[in-house]
């Protein structure tokens, strides 16, 4: 049986989390149906010398570009890997998307084969938060484009608005590759995030791209935002962003029970 899905995965010295984020997927996916490449990004690290040893991946050894910034880094290292695919449909994740279910792959899938139209499925952004925490946002949201538009204010920051629309983000995207082949699509395009100008792009041509809701697809994997700037902090502008993503990092690894994942070498093999 040939796999139907290439899952890219970037690197960055996340050495722990990438560990984790692999022995994930082989925990729970199906390598008959998935292969997995890894893309290191010049991390000359402890991340690189595990990956070196896992059986079941394709790993790509990254040079990095000088002068180029970690999103350039980062789109660069899955068009790299985006020339490598030969499966029908290719996945964008993180070292910090953490798989939790062994139906992940299926429930994805379901999504995108039934409608030709369908080009990516995926999610904006992946957080569990209390409805009345949602509600509060979605009011300010409100109150800013009333305000905004009153005042003539073109250029803010308002996320779904303007050129910060919403699409598909990297850390859980799945595409169909004969679409992207067509358009001769790709993730990067000059500093702009990871697959935001191919998601543009798509709309453009009439595909559909569908946000699954954050409620239903946090039921089959977790995502810890961020992970890799608060591990590497001369990537963070801001020592309160790290101090807070690190213990958001350890609560999530508690969760996931991730210290038995991590002894678990025999997930590293075939």
């Amino acid at each position: 049986m040939k796999p139907l899905v290439t899952i890219l995965v970037p690197n960055y010295k996340t050495a722990e989390l990438t560990k984790l984020c692999l022995r994930l997927i082989r925990k729970y996916t199906d390598l008959t149906q998935a292969k997995v490449i890894v893309i290191d990004n010049d991390s000359q690290d402890a991340s690189l010398d595990y990956l070196r040893t896992v059986a079941w991946i394709e790993l790509i050894e990254r040079q990095a570009i000088p002068g180029e910034t970690p999103i350039q880094s980062h789109s660069r290292a899955l068009d790299l890997a985006l020339e490598r695919v030969t499966t029908p449909y290719v996945l964008s994740i993180h070292t910090d998307t953490l798989i939790k279910d062994p139906r992940w792959l299926a429930f994805l899938l379901s999504h995108i084969e039934h409608d030709p139209q369908v080009a990516g499925v995926g999610s904006w952004k992946l957080e569990s938060k209390p409805w009345w925490r949602s509600a509060l946002k979605l009011i300010e949201r409100k109150i800013q484009l009333i305000y905004y538009r009153a005042i003539g204010k073109t250029q803010h920051g308002i996320e779904g608005v303007g050129k910060n629309y919403y699409y598909l983000r990297s850390h859980c995207a799945l595409y169909r590759m004969d679409v992207l082949r067509q358009h001769q699509l790709h993730f990067s395009d000059g500093d702009k995030v990871a697959g935001k100008y191919m998601h543009q792009q798509l709309i453009a041509k009439d595909y559909k791209m569908l946000f699954l809701a954050s409620e239903e697809l946090i039921r089959y994997l977790d995502h810890i935002n961020h992970a890799t700037t608060v591990l590497n902090p001369k990537l963070s502008s801001r020592e309160k962003s790290v101090v807070r993503g690190m213990r958001r990092i350890k609560k999530n690894l508690a969760r996931m029970n991730a210290d038995a994942i991590l002894h678990d070498t025999s997930l590293d093999k075939f």
